[in-house]
This record gives structure tokens, sequence and C-alpha cells, in this order.
């Protein structure tokens, strides 16, 4: 009786967490056997083999990052910068972690990311695979850092309804619920570490309503599901749903 009542008041995001893909680097590894060889961007719905993106086959229209244009790489849908900001290893990198020397024996100062691996459950959401996705390196590079949002108008638009206009991204219609729900997630997830903001919670529902799951997003969910052994409370009440 003891054992069921302390289940029951357990935090249910201790569950939803990562434990067990502990390196970006293991995620990678990874993701290559979720994903296949052969697959589609996430954003810009690209075909790619291996880490070569189809250039022919895309309707990519970015001018810029011309090589990493041709190359798969693995992007955070929420960035490492995001949350990475919530821990002290990260703030205070240049205290905690100081320089580190180079080939040539020269002295650099090991970056707030590096830094930050130091701490685990940093380590854990970086390489949590509910949050990475195939993306052309070009539009991760582009993407950068910069938070979702709602937008009108773009300086550039990057492929078909995705844009970016100063800080700010835009996946297209068919994307904007995926996004929300990782983001879902990861909040959900890792409590108090900023990962949505109270401007962007009201966005992220009426993404979620707007572009409801469908059956590859649930499998996709349920493959990380079965490689990382935590449980995506956000998919499985809306995969439930789908089902019936």
């Amino acid at each position: 009786m003891r054992i069921f009542i302390l289940l029951f008041v357990f935090p249910t995001y201790l569950f939803a967490q990562n434990k067990s893909t502990t390196s970006f680097g293991s995620a990678k590894g990874i993701l290559k056997k979720i994903y296949g060889n052969k697959n589609r961007t996430f954003y810009c719905d690209c075909p790619y083999q291996k880490k070569s993106i189809k250039l022919k086959k895309c309707e990519l229209k970015l001018k810029k990052f011309k090589k990493r244009s041709k190359r798969l790489e693995w992007e955070h849908i929420v960035p490492a910068h995001a949350f990475g900001q919530s821990f002290k290893e990260w703030r205070e990198a240049k205290t905690i972690c100081g320089f580190k020397k180079t080939k040539n024996g020269k002295k650099k100062k090991v970056s707030p990311r590096k830094c930050a691996k130091r701490n685990l459950e940093f380590a854990l959401m970086e390489a949590d695979l509910y949050n990475l996705v195939p993306a052309i390196g070009a539009v991760n590079a582009l993407r950068s850092n910069f938070s979702m949002a709602e937008l009108t108008s773009s300086e550039i638009e990057i492929c078909p309804g995705v844009m970016k206009q100063k800080r700010k991204f835009m996946p297209s219609d068919s994307k904007k619920g995926d996004v929300a729900r990782i983001y879902m997630y990861m909040d959900l997830a890792y409590p108090g570490r900023g990962v949505i903001s109270n401007k962007n919670s009201k966005l992220f529902a009426k993404w979620d309503l707007l572009d409801p799951v469908d059956t590859q997003e649930c499998k996709i969910a349920k493959l990380k599901e079965q490689y990382q052994g935590n449980k995506n409370p956000i998919m499985d009440a809306r995969c439930s749903k789908l089902k019936k």
C-alpha cells in the first residue's frame, strides 16, 4: 500500500526524462537507426541518403551555407542554448572550466556548451532523442538558437512555408504541431529549465491543435521510446486518440 502511494505521488516528469542516452554523439548513432539511411528532412521535406541531401529533388531556397546545404545534420528543436543557460556550468564557464590547450600549445576558452556537458542533466537533455530531428545543415545553421514564432513576413524564405525574420523562426504549417509537441515534452520532462516561455505557451497550444499528430509522427516517437527507454507522455496522449 505504501509503495502504491509513493508511486502515485512521484513526479510524472521523472518517468519522462531521458536516462540512457548520455551523449549527443551516441544519440546521432541511434537516430541513424531510427530514421534509416533514406528518409526526408524535418523542415523542408527534402530526400536524403546517408549524409547527403538530394538537392535536385528539394525546394531549398537558401543561398547561404552552400557546403552545409548538401549535408545532413541532427538538429535540436529546442536549442541547447535555450536550456543551457539554466545551468551554472554554462553561465559561469570561464570560472568553472577555464581554458584548454590547443594542439599548437595555445590556450583557448572552454565554450559554455562544452563546460555544461560536465553536468549530467545537461548531457541527457542535449542527447534526448525526442528533441532531435534530421535537418539540412544549412537550415540548421540558419535556425541557430532562434525561438519559434508565428510570422506574417520574412527576410528569408528557406523553403515553402519555412521562414526566418530577425531572431525568429517559423516552421511550415505541416510541422508546427510536431514542433509544439517536442517543446511540450521537453518542458514537461525537464521542468525549471526555461524550455517554454509564458509568451510561447499559447502559441504552442495553438500549433498543437492546428497540426494534430499523424501516424508517421507517432511511429517515430514509439521508435525513440524503444531505443531511449522513457515514455513521452505528450505523444502517448495524442497518439492514443489517433488510434481510436
